[in-house]
């Protein structure tokens, strides 16, 4: 039956308001049951569904209505695209048929499906795009559907395609928009990570921190670390956080290739158990009997070094998140990084108390050591003289009395601030002469000494280490040369100051020196090079030693 205008007119104007409420819901779900229901409405069918096509012309998205929830649950399966929904999928105009089973590409309805004889089908095109259909079925007050109710749900379609359009470009929007504060929150981890990891080189503070910001991040109730030791097959754990700790703690340690943290620690990769209770490589009975479900562990890694290895155990059901995984792997390889920074801290850190162990060793040899020496030598000529000379029996032991004074005040400016002071501020070319005179004073050995004036301009360091080696030459002298004369001389050339300290003693062989050499020339060769110069020692047995050493003018960089 055909319309009046005044019909028409009527049915467009409510066509217009029906568009204009698609358009209200921006969510694709809803919006496609109200096309459906406005299709229902406008071509006054008992059924009507919309199908929704994916980017490969495939249907995705199927929604009815006029059919109750009981009836729908009945039916086998929901539509595939089959018969004249398929016809319909790859048509450019509608598709109308008063009675669906004579139709050719008809397939029949499955079982449960109500009764259905009139069909009316509109493509919803995009450009030269279809997004999907509607479908309608039943006329009511008619046996089949009309022109107008064609005309009618084409408009509604064209409605439809924009408005899916819109929805489909929403729901991009929002995935972006979750994505993009899902990467903000991804962000602020490895901020809070590198934050951390680089305030710190303390390893306790940087597990600790680590492991916190981790598991706020994934929302678990616990976690733990297991640290590789030196031996490279044992796995300690050294920290949990949360919940159930002494569940954790009954099972502390681990070798490679043992339960989640040695498998993990084996193939350098990350795992993830879901149920725990079923999972025989999960070696640890309290952790599940504290209810906990699911597990994830990464390796720790260092460049190829593995570190450790990482935990978070939670007691919900939910799968782990992927992109959760993901970012704990991240996360792992910068702190593997960070836990190798603080042990080479540490070990730096060990080895400068080494060093600096060394140095006190080899500053007291050589200064309060010698002097202390120095004393012996007098109070033994004190003794051979007291019966024969008095009188310098007793400056013997004066001398000695002050070199004891000078090694006490030496000793309490160690206790104070472990710096030598026997140089002071006299200068390179005093302290040499007082060596030399205390020297004198206590062997009696005759010594000849040459110097520059311009010595003074020498800098701190290398003016210490040419005083040093040459209190330790002269006590060398003193203790095994047996020297008659001795020579000192130190000058200067354009590029470095030199000193050589020469005598006629009995020498000795530098191979076999060499071999066994002892703290004095250790000392003397150390000095030198810390300060970027060299030191030559030439002896011969019977015929004395020399020894040359330089330092550059200036500090090297």
């Amino acid at each position: 039956m055909l319309l009046t205008r005044e019909q028409l007119q009527e049915r467009l104007f409510a066509l217009h308001r029906a568009s204009l409420e698609l358009v209200k819901d921006v969510s694709l779900e809803t919006l496609l049951e109200r096309i459906a229901s406005t299709a229902c409405e406008q071509a006054d069918a008992r059924y009507a569904a919309l199908g929704v096509l994916d980017d490969e012309g495939k249907l995705k998205q199927f929604v009815s209505v006029g059919m109750t929830d009981a009836q729908v649950k009945k039916i086998a399966h929901p539509p595939v695209g089959l018969g004249l929904l398929g016809e319909l999928m790859d048509a450019k105009y509608p598709l109308r048929i008063p009675v669906i089973s004579e139709h050719p590409r008809s397939v029949g309805f499955p079982a449960h499906h109500p009764k259905m004889v009139s069909f009316l089908g509109v493509p919803i095109r995009s450009g030269d795009k279809q997004l999907g259909q509607i479908y309608l079925t039943e006329k009511k007050g008619a046996s089949e559907f009309d022109a107008d109710d064609e005309m009618i749900i084409q408009m509604l379609a064209t409605y439809a395609a924009t408005a899916i359009t819109n929805a489909r470009l929403y729901e991009q929007m929002k995935e972006r928009d979750l994505a993009l504060t899902r990467r903000n929150v991804d962000m602020g981890l490895l901020n809070g990570i590198a934050s951390t990891l680089t305030s710190s080189l303390e390893l306790d503070e940087i597990l600790n921190k680590t492991l916190g910001l981790v598991m706020n991040y994934m929302k678990v109730e616990a976690g733990d670390i297991f640290l590789l030791e030196e031996d490279k097959t044992t796995l300690r754990m050294v920290l949990h956080r949360g919940q159930a700790a002494e569940a954790f703690w009954t099972r502390n340690i681990f070798h490679v290739g043992e339960g989640y943290p040695g498998i993990v620690a084996q193939t350098r990769k990350s795992m993830v158990s879901m149920h725990l209770a079923n999972d025989t490589n999960f070696k640890r009975d309290a952790v599940v009997e504290a209810g906990f479900q699911q597990i994830a562990c990464i390796p720790l890694l260092a460049g190829e070094n593995l570190m450790g290895v990482l935990s978070v155990a939670t007691r919900a059901p939910e799968p782990l998140d992927e992109r959760n995984i993901q970012m704990l792997i991240a996360v792992g390889a910068w702190a593997g990084l960070a836990i190798e920074n603080a042990r080479l801290h540490s070990n730096a850190r060990r080895l400068a108390v080494l060093e600096e162990r060394d140095r006190i060793g080899m500053d007291l040899h050589d200064g309060i050591i010698q002097s202390i020496y120095g004393v012996g030598l007098a109070l033994e000529g004190a003794k051979l003289t007291l019966n024969e000379d008095a009188e310098a029996a007793k400056e013997r032991i004066h001398q000695a009395i002050d070199g004891l004074n000078q090694a006490i005040r030496d000793i309490r400016a160690y206790i104070l601030d472990l710096k030598p002071r026997q140089l002071g501020n006299e200068g390179l070319l005093s302290g040499i002469k007082r060596l030399i005179a205390e020297y004198h004073a206590n062997t009696f050995s005759n010594v000849n000494f040459t110097g520059q004036d311009e010595l003074k301009d020498l800098p701190q360091a290398q003016s210490l280490a040419l005083f040093h080696i040459c209190q330790e030459a002269l006590a060398n002298v003193a203790k095994h040369a047996k020297a008659k004369n001795v020579q000192v001389a130190v000058w200067m050339t354009d590029e470095r100051a030199l000193l050589e300290v020469k005598d006629n003693g009995n020498g000795f062989d530098p191979d076999k020196m060499q071999a066994s050499i002892g703290h004095g020339l250790a000392n003397m060769q150390t000095r030198a090079h810390a300060v970027g110069g060299d030191i030559d020692i030439s002896s011969t047995s019977e015929d004395g030693t020399t020894i040359l050493v330089w330092v550059p003018r200036t500090i090297k960089h």
